[in-house]
């Protein structure tokens, strides 16, 4: 959907709120960051 493969910069933000004590309350979860894929292939 995004139409261009990731770069480790798209990582970048979601890393950090990870690392960040604003994720503290956040448990077992996966985060996908893959530019859309999983909404437009039905996952």
């Amino acid at each position: 959907p995004m139409r261009r493969f990731g770069e480790p910069e798209d990582l970048l933000g979601a890393i950090l709120w990870l690392l960040s004590p604003a994720s503290s309350f956040v448990t077992g979860v996966v985060v996908p960051i893959d530019g859309g894929f999983q909404a437009f292939s039905g996952v």
